[in-house]
């Protein structure tokens, strides 16, 4: 036994020796316990498991921490069970109108009007009236300031024609996305008819990930203080991260008697992108200290490396009987990589370039690679390939080639 914890802190002490973070299935300091008393535990499980328990105090049902950028999970509890989101719903809400205005299907200056059903709705709101018109712009701030579910049925409306049509177009984006355990049976997230309307952390961090990519949204979901209709209805963001936490970016808060105290938060701090979503606090104070402590254990441990390589170093490779001598090469697009902090200090790239491939080559075929390492750990690798297409030289293109040279030689003299 006590060689075993010898190894595990070993590998625990070299952790800052490993530039990528090993996600494994997440286990509690209880299970890891377990596992460090079996007689024929494996070594490697035991690393990867004490690295994704929960290593901060969570005063939740569920929670998870993920890099916006890589989506690579970081520390989670309970991040599959299905519990209520309440507003953290309008997540999914905000993502639909996005791509809607994307799509060119609405815009901001567009002027919806309010609906019998829309206004009849329950909860926060900003009490529209039937038939009263507002624009987009301001029942999109509605939304993802002040959870407003009234502006959320009026954009649900425009999107799908009802909030039932909605909902639909809400389930299909889920499983397009791989939320595989989510349902939603609104657009806002109330829950006082419902007993199926239910996701789970990772599913609400994967929908935040992908709100996220619509970057405009962070000039709403960071407003701490605003107004609509011409400044009579005031708007107080219900994150107050957004106030004090730094770097903070939204995303959502939401609290019904089901579902508790929930928040998706998520902060940037030098290109690193955190989501923290907390589901089923028992109180605002635990829900927002909660979050807190996810971001700032993760801002504390990773960092965000931007690979960059130098197409100077990219030489011609000779293709040997080939009508044409040299081919030129192009590298595949590099992503940020996910790296343990101050890891990027120790990166270094290698470039893998043949000096000859046999002939024939076509555009596109990956000739050769470019190889992101750090202290001896591969962090990535990325494909060089052909500019266009080199034929294999006949005794017919060897002699048209001959001749050219011959025509050529001869007007020269």
């Amino acid at each position: 036994m006590k060689k075993l914890c010898c190894i595990v802190l070993c590998f625990l002490l070299s952790l800052n020796m490993l530039s990528v973070f090993a996600v494994a299935e997440t286990l509690s300091v209880n299970d890891v316990e377990e596992m460090l008393q079996a007689d024929d535990v494996d070594e490697e499980e035991v690393f990867l498991a004490v690295n994704t328990a929960l290593q901060v105090d969570v005063k939740a049902k569920a929670c998870i921490l993920m890099d916006a950028n890589t989506g690579t999970v970081l520390m989670a509890k309970n991040e599959d069970e299905q519990l209520f989101p309440a507003s953290v719903t309008k997540i999914m809400t905000l993502l639909l109108v996005c791509e809607a205005i994307d799509e060119g299907k609405l815009t901001f200056e567009q002027t919806l009007t309010c609906s019998e059903e829309a206004a009849s709705k329950g909860g926060s709101q900003i009490w529209l009236e039937p038939g009263e018109a507002m624009s987009v712009r301001d029942l999109f701030k509605a939304a993802a300031v002040y959870s407003a579910n009234d502006a959320c049925a009026v954009l649900s409306e425009a999107v799908a024609g009802s909030e039932t049509a909605f909902v639909a177009m809400m389930n299909d984006r889920a499983k397009q996305l791989g939320m595989e355990n989510t349902n939603f049976d609104n657009c806002s997230g109330l829950d006082d008819d419902t007993d199926t309307h239910k996701t789970t952390a990772r599913d609400i961090a994967i929908m935040s990930r992908e709100l996220l990519r619509h970057e405009y949204i962070t000039q709403y979901s960071t407003i701490w203080m605003d107004s609509v209709r011409n400044g009579e209805t005031q708007l107080v963001n219900t994150n107050r991260l957004i106030r004090y936490y730094s770097g903070a970016t939204g995303l959502k808060t939401g609290t019904t008697s089901k579902a508790g105290c929930c928040i998706s938060a998520t902060a940037v701090r030098d290109g690193l992108h955190l989501i923290a979503v907390v589901l089923g606090a028992d109180n605002s104070n635990d829900r927002f200290n909660s979050a807190k402590a996810l971001l700032d254990w993760g801002f504390a441990n990773y960092e965000i490396y931007t690979p960059v390589t130098d197409d100077t170093l990219l030489t011609d490779v000779t293709v040997l009987h080939g009508v044409q001598e040299k081919v030129e090469l192009y590298s595949a697009e590099c992503q940020q990589l996910l790296l343990n902090k101050g890891a990027g200090q120790r990166v270094e790239v290698h470039y893998e370039i043949p000096e000859s491939v046999d002939a024939p080559v076509y555009a596109g075929q990956e000739l050769g690679k470019i190889v992101f390492t750090a202290s001896g750990v591969t962090l990535a690798e990325y494909g060089l390939y052909a500019q266009n297409d080199v034929e294999k030289i006949t005794f017919f293109t060897a002699w048209v080639k001959l001749f050219r040279s011959f025509v050529k030689n001869v007007k020269e003299i």
